[in-house]
């Protein structure tokens, strides 16, 4: 496995600058977002999709300090009833990018519709009461979901690229088994982005949404998430407090080591739990913590990992006797 960085975790740098941090902290592999929920601080995705001497000025800056890019990122709502077709416009050059630079994976979300044709707002459905709620979900997943995955599958097929769904609260695929709904209805080029930080919140144990997704991992992130238990005591752990108001929310994203219960330990039997399952590449650290300078956080994330990170394959089988 390969330690990594989503590059929005030192959004506040410039390009030349966050290439050299991540080369100072040992980083090796890099994931670029490229718009929708991030403002692409990194990536002209535009420009170098318009000139090849872009792209190699933009490769070249990377490979030079010994660095490569591992995937390209487009998370945002496509199937958003009103801004769904400008999303999607993100996720096509991003797939397009992706094919001219030769990166093998976009990150991006599954999406989540409205909840009936003329609806303006998407519509999240996490319970099976009230009756309605099965109307809802089958014109999401059917009407809505299902043909654009597998269109959408099939252009990232034809220019070599495949999908890594990110599985996160307020999307139509948002656990191992939503997850696994989408691949089967559109084929293996579509997987998993696994962050454990989601399961962690929505009361999942990322070391069972592994073994879950068996084969179909394409992309890790490296997040960890805290619950503040005297307020899940109180309310559960659903809440709509914004990341800056931490102090009152019932979980929060922090560095690695600092929420989830183990610590490194935990990390490490991830890390094994992940290989278990047939992956072996990138952990793209996403730094989210409010309270954490970034750098530090992700030196300190950096360091965690390598007490724990697989390198070498497995070695030790019986003797014959």
């Amino acid at each position: 496995m390969h330690i990594g960085m989503v590059t929005d975790s030192l959004a506040h740098l410039s390009f030349e600058e966050m290439l050299d941090q991540a080369a100072t902290l040992g980083i090796a592999d890099l994931e670029f977002p490229t718009g929708g929920w991030s403002s692409a601080p990194h990536i002209n995705v535009r420009e170098l999709l318009a000139d090849s001497a872009a792209r190699k000025r933009f490769v070249d800056a990377i490979e030079s300090r010994g660095l490569r890019i591992s995937a390209l990122n487009a998370n945002g709502n496509q199937l958003h009833p009103v801004i769904g077709e400008e999303i999607d416009r993100v996720v096509r050059d991003a797939v397009e990018l992706a094919s001219l630079l030769r990166v093998p994976t976009v990150v991006l979300m599954s999406g989540l519709p409205g909840g009936a044709p003329g609806d303006t707002t998407p519509n999240w459905i996490t319970t099976s009461w009230p009756p309605e709620t099965q109307t809802i979900l089958d014109y999401q997943w059917n009407d809505v979901a299902i043909p654009y995955w597998r269109e959408l599958a099939a252009f990232g097929q034809e220019r070599g690229v495949r999908f890594a769904i990110e599985m996160h609260g307020s999307q139509l695929g948002y656990t191992a088994a939503t997850l696994r709904r989408v691949r089967a209805a559109v084929g293996e080029n579509v997987g998993a982005n696994l962050d454990p930080s989601h399961p962690m919140w929505m009361g999942a144990d990322p070391l069972a949404v592994a073994r879950a997704l068996n084969g179909a991992i394409y992309n890790v992130h490296a997040k960890d998430s805290r619950f503040q238990h005297h307020i899940v005591a109180a309310n559960g752990i659903l809440g709509t407090q914004p990341p800056e108001q931490h102090a009152v929310r019932p979980w929060n994203y922090v560095t690695l080591g600092l929420g989830y219960p183990g610590g490194q330990q935990f990390w490490g039997q991830f890390l094994c739990e992940l290989r278990s399952a047939g992956y072996d590449g990138t952990l793209a650290i996403e730094h989210e913590d409010v309270v954490l300078d970034s750098v530090e956080g992700l030196e300190q994330t950096v360091n965690l990992l390598r007490g724990v990170l697989p390198l070498k394959p497995a070695s030790w089988k019986p003797q014959d006797i």
